[in-house]
């Protein structure tokens, strides 16, 4: 089974709304650590980064479309731009994977109801295994429910047998085939 890491959509303009997202600073921190463990393992690393629009806080030729400088990309590894929720939907992401010979996805990143759950659920279908970092994800509260809530939520819908549900520090990264 050949891995990557895939981190979706952690970018500045995420972080220039108040409140920021829910533990975003802790979050923040989890992803770069799982960033320099797979870079060290030689596992394949994807970046997602959603075009908002214009107008959005994440258009293109913003600052806020920037990948947070604490996870950004390193040179070679892929970037994936989409418009959409779905970072499958209308780019090549399925076949940068297949051309990589990935199976197995580790996802985390932001919006957990959003772009992090479309991902899983459209992975799984797709037939990659997929691994959802339960702390390495966040979004922000809602009117109906607090961002803690949500991404429990998410945590134990997408986990009770859907993904795999593993935390940072028990992720294994092993080097691409």
């Amino acid at each position: 089974m050949t891995t990557a890491l895939v981190v979706i959509d952690v970018q500045n303009g995420m972080f220039e709304s108040d409140p920021p997202p829910y533990r975003g600073d802790v979050v923040l921190s989890r992803i770069a650590g799982l960033l320099d463990r797979a870079r060290a393992a030689g596992t394949p690393v994807f970046h997602v980064q959603h075009d908002g629009g214009p107008g959005d806080p994440l258009a293109k030729g913003t600052p806020g479309f920037d990948h947070h400088p604490m996870v950004a990309p390193r040179g070679g590894e892929p970037v994936i731009e989409k418009r959409r929720v779905n970072a499958f939907q209308d780019t090549d992401f399925h076949a940068r994977l297949q051309q990589a010979g990935i199976d197995r996805l580790i996802i985390a990143g932001l919006q957990t109801e959003y772009c992090v759950d479309t991902a899983c659920r459209v992975a799984v279908g797709l037939g990659y295994k997929v691994a959802l970092v339960a702390d390495a994800h966040s979004t922000f509260d809602s009117t109906e429910l607090p961002a803690e809530r949500i991404v429990a939520h998410h945590n134990n819908t997408l986990g009770g047998g859907f993904v795999e549900l593993v935390t940072s520090d028990k992720v294994a990264f092993q080097a691409a085939r």
